[in-house]
């Protein structure tokens, strides 16, 4: 039953992005018969088919999350997509606010309340990203890079280094 719920809720998302009755109307004719497979193709097509920057940020968003070994917080999604490789300070202006991630993303990726943690919509959606390999290009290396620049800043080189003297870091420290 969740599977219906989604997939209207992504087509409903493609039908009033359409700008004519016309447009809408077709693509409420093409949604009729269509499975969810089919719902996440055509949400990832819209996704990048968005300005560049917002399709560049949406398809990076939905790779951190879908690759990440744990649930991202809020804030560790922001901080990451923030960083720049080669640079020497992340640069707060670069932080992108989780409103325009989860708009850039197309409904694919959500906030889970309870812990503002990030997640994918739905676990199918993992599976089918899973079966395209294609879809990122080197995704943990891309992580690794960002992470071994976030490790450099000069923020992060100060905490302390022992466990004792070191507060548990929930939030980013930059």
């Amino acid at each position: 039953m969740a599977f219906r719920f989604l997939l209207v809720s992504l087509n409903i998302k493609a039908i009033l992005g359409e700008v004519t009755i016309s447009e809408r109307r077709r693509k409420l004719k093409m949604a009729k018969g269509q499975h969810l497979r089919d719902a996440y193709e055509a949400t990832l097509e819209r996704m990048r088919g968005q300005k560049e920057g917002r399709s560049a940020l949406g398809m990076e968003a939905l790779m951190w999350v879908l690759n990440a070994e744990r649930p991202l917080h809020t804030s560790e999604l922001r901080h990451a997509l923030g960083v720049k490789k080669g640079s020497a300070e992340l640069d707060s202006e670069n932080i992108p606010e989780i409103r325009t991630i989860l708009r850039c993303s197309s409904g694919l990726i959500t906030i889970e309340a309870s812990s503002s943690t990030v997640r994918l919509v739905h676990f199918t959606l993992q599976e089918h990203l899973s079966y395209n390999p294609s879809l990122f290009r080197s995704p943990h290396t891309m992580i690794a890079e960002a992470c071994l620049t976030y490790l450099n800043f000069r923020c992060v080189r100060e905490i302390s280094p022992t466990l004792d003297s070191a507060p548990l870091i929930v939030r980013p420290p930059c």
